[in-house]
């Protein structure tokens, strides 16, 4: 993929990746807010630096990728569907569509091509849709089928040679299943800042963990983002992997730390300065949102994206 840059005279495009499936591979009636994909999408190209991005479709991923942070009896019984009515359940997208096993397929499929991406060109590329930080090894859970952040950093260091990768998790809730999966990968540090008092209400154990007391609102959470990028640097990384996850917003049903949209804001000001300043490739993965009304998810997002297409031009052009 080193030769898919895109770069008109001195300005970098952002690239993002999208497909229909993120929103129609989920049932209308799943709790799953399926809609923010296709909506967020339509808002982005409204914007008024839609001019700077660039929407790419995702091919599926193959099955060889996803064993590299997968069990084999696991990923061939998702893909077979024969998982049980119990594992099911407990991933949540339920009642499951058809299109389930190619929309998951195409969600990892999109983080890993962001990441290649990334690696090649430097500077920010995103997935519209992931950061499903709760999956394991052989299981998965909170919406999560399969680990799209653990599956990109292991691609990252096993297949394009990147020395070091830092996953960093600003999701309000715990990376769980990122920190199990890469819990012996010593070229992977993983940084997770979350609600202490949210799901999984059984932590694991990341390299770094930052919880924050319920309530915190911005001082007590961008105090710990600064304490994250603080150790992500620390730790020299030549790629960071960002779940950008917005549901620790106040308006946000599954929140609890009452952050507000200017809070959030400054939170990827705060990430995206440090990683330019140093010429370090991210990759977006955008995790969490679960407002109701879904109108202030949307807005996080549309920030998100709007500061990571600015930052974007701010990088030199050419591998990093």
């Amino acid at each position: 993929m080193s030769n898919i840059g895109e770069v008109d005279g001195q300005q970098r495009l952002f690239p993002l990746w999208y497909h229909p499936l993120y929103t129609e591979g989920i049932h209308p009636e799943a709790r799953f807010p399926r809609d923010r994909y296709e909506l967020l999408r339509l808002r982005l190209i409204d914007s008024d630096v839609f001019e700077t991005m660039t929407f790419r479709t995702p091919g599926a991923l193959e099955k060889n990728l996803l064993l590299l942070a997968h069990g084999s009896d696991y990923v061939h019984r998702f893909l077979a569907g024969e998982l049980t009515v119990k594992e099911e359940k407990r991933i949540g997208l339920t009642p499951w569509t058809p299109d389930m096993i190619q929309r998951t397929l195409r969600l990892t499929g999109g983080a890993v091509e962001a990441t290649e991406y990334a690696v090649m060109n430097g500077g920010i590329s995103g997935n519209m849709a992931g950061g499903t930080h709760h999956a394991h090894r052989d299981f998965g859970s909170g919406y999560c089928v399969f680990n799209d952040l653990a599956i990109s950093a292991l691609y990252a260091v096993h297949r394009l040679n990147v020395e070091r990768v830092a996953v960093l998790d600003l999701d309000v809730h715990q990376g769980d299943g990122t920190a199990t999966i890469l819990s012996d990968e010593s070229r992977v540090c993983t940084i997770s800042v979350h609600c202490e008092t949210n799901f999984p209400f059984r932590k694991s154990t990341s390299d770094h963990d930052l919880p924050v007391a319920a309530q915190g609102g911005d001082v007590a959470y961008l105090e710990k983002v600064q304490e994250a990028l603080d150790i992500c640097m620390d730790f020299e990384p030549a790629l960071v992997l960002f779940q950008a996850g917005v549901d620790g917003l106040e308006a946000d049903a599954l929140g609890k730390l009452r952050v507000s949209r200017a809070g959030m804001e400054e939170r990827n000001r705060l990430v995206f300065e440090a990683a330019q300043a140093r010429r370090i490739p991210v990759v977006i993965f955008m995790g969490g949102g679960y407002a109701k009304p879904i109108e202030a998810t949307l807005e996080a997002f549309v920030d998100l994206f709007t500061a990571a297409a600015k930052w974007n031009q701010t990088y030199p052009t050419g591998s990093p």
